[in-house]
């Protein structure tokens, strides 16, 4: 973590509170410190506090989180809708959609959106600082380094068949899969703009414009999805073609609001040379975050995979892809609330308000535990019929039943553990944070799934339950760390970030 601290970069202006700004709003700039101050209030009596200053976070935390969630759902929907498209079909098709989906696109969603963190981190504390044309620099500086990265990824989707059968996937499922995977071979370029852009706006708690572009999007995705797949007849490889095009007008559209919005004015001041400097050390400190979100990401994406390996892959294959389907779109709900929370801790530790982010930490964390168990409710009332809106088979609708359970308990853990990660992208702690996943996913976690899953014979349910065991080890130490955390330390840290590159000028070019 120490290489890292030395990469991130700008400084504060200065250490002094700035005089309380208006009522935040979508377009106003820098960071309320009225939270702060009802904090620091120490002659008030507890509960009062308590009180106004919940008032304050909340205000702040569901203008940021409301939108965010939805941009997440409707982004998730957007995928999840292709795969029902795909399963009506036939179940071949649902399948190899799945496996394309779960096994090859989020290999490069979890890339992408890993290394997209690092510009989260650097955007968020700066805009607490002041610091607002640096992000802009950040935003061109990190779509950089993403599309070249993007350029090997391709690779992955070219050589899709021959990666799956190499890992034991039947011939008829790796070959349509592949047909399906590439049609998503634009969406990998889609992402390389959308994750850098996405995070620029969040950093100025500018997320509403984003979900009602996403909102428009998903309603032209389904009927261009209906007409490619159903009237057209281009099966797979028109469904995963339409997904890439819905991708590419989200990153358009976003592109065009930041370039004729005011909002947006003193953060992008137009293409700058200063973007291409330093591309090798914003490299490292982008491969650092991504190897944190990757372990993430790619988690329960290595479950479908082992799933495929079982006596009855078929079968495993589709209650799985109908569980995380389920898992993938309520997930977003903790997305939305690990870009609140990194957003919210960035913004108040880069403006020097170490009370402030220890409280946003705490609210953000309580709210969305809630809305899980909330979701987990829900998934155990509905588990005998949830099914049937993927697939009409019988057994894989009883197969899905039983799984149920186990999707609970993983819904529960999703309301703490992504937000926790977000706040350790708000901090910087990525580096750290990914020695943790390793031990807890790939040495505990997924070999005790195999162990349950093929030596006690328990298939996919012991595959889950290893699973989970190395997702509570992971939330247990991420709990255990926030609490501990001096957050005026953590202040300090900021600042020094921060200090890193504020002699590297470059002139803006004209735009």
């Amino acid at each position: 973590m120490g290489s890292q601290e030395d990469l991130l970069h700008q400084t504060m202006s200065d250490h002094h509170e700035p005089p309380p700004p208006p009522p935040p709003t979508a377009s106003s700039h820098g960071i309320d410190s009225r939270l702060e101050k009802v904090l620091s209030e120490t002659h008030l009596p507890f509960l009062k506090r308590l009180w106004l200053a919940s008032r304050i976070e909340l205000r702040l935390l569901f203008h940021l989180a409301a939108p965010a969630v939805m941009v997440y759902l409707i982004n998730n929907a957007m995928s999840l809708s292709t795969r029902v498209f795909a399963g009506h079909l036939g179940n071949l098709q649902l399948a190899a959609a799945s496996l394309g989906n779960s096994g090859i696109q989020l290999f490069a969603y979890g890339l992408m959106l890993g290394m997209g963190s690092a510009v989260e981190t650097l955007c968020g504390q700066a805009y607490g600082a002041h610091k607002y044309e640096m992000l802009g620099i950040y935003l061109q500086r990190s779509t950089v380094v993403l599309t070249l990265t993007a350029i090997p990824v391709m690779l992955v989707y070219v050589f899709s068949k021959q990666i799956l059968l190499l890992l034991g996937e039947p011939n008829d499922v790796a070959s349509s899969a592949s047909v399906f995977v590439y049609g998503l071979i634009p969406q990998v370029f889609a992402y390389a703009v959308n994750f850098p852009i996405q995070k620029f706006l969040q950093a100025q708690s500018i997320v509403a414009p984003s979900a009602y572009i996403s909102a428009t999007t998903l309603v032209l995705h389904l009927l261009l999805s209906w007409i490619a797949v159903y009237k057209i007849g281009m099966g797979l490889i028109g469904a995963s073609l339409v997904l890439s095009l819905s991708w590419w007008i989200i990153v358009g559209a976003q592109m065009v609001y930041i370039l004729m919005s005011k909002k947006c004015k003193e953060t992008w001041r137009g293409l700058s040379l200063q973007a291409f400097h330093g591309l090798w050390e914003f490299l490292k400190l982008s491969s650092a975050s991504a190897v944190m979100l990757c372990l993430e990401t790619w988690y329960f994406q290595i479950l479908v995979l082992i799933a495929g390996l079982l006596k009855d892959p078929e079968l495993a294959l589709n209650s799985l892809a109908v569980c995380m389907a389920i898992l993938g779109l309520l997930f977003m709900v903790s997305v939305g609330f690990n870009a609140a929370a990194s957003v919210r801790v960035s913004n108040e530790l880069g403006a020097g308000h170490p009370k402030s982010a220890a409280f946003s930490v705490l609210v953000v964390t309580l709210i969305s535990f809630t809305i899980a168990v909330i979701e987990a409710a829900v998934v155990l009332a509905l588990r005998h019929v949830i099914s049937y809106a993927f697939t009409a088979g019988e057994t894989v609708a009883n197969a899905v039943s039983d799984l149920c359970p186990f999707l609970a308990v993983s819904l529960i853990l999703n309301g703490v553990q992504p937000v926790l990660s977000g706040v350790a992208v708000g901090c910087g702690w990525q580096a750290f944070v990914a020695y943790v996943n390793v031990g807890c996913y790939y040495v505990v976690g997924i070999p005790l799934g195999c162990v349950l899953g093929f030596k006690f014979d328990l298939g996919a349910k012991g595959i889950w339950t290893g699973m989970i065991g190395g997702t509570v080890m992971q939330t247990l130490i991420l709990i255990w760390v926030t609490f501990c955390t001096d957050w005026d330390q953590e202040v300090e840290k900021a600042r020094k970030r921060l200090d890193k590159w504020d002699d590297k000028k470059q002139p803006l070019l004209e735009t």
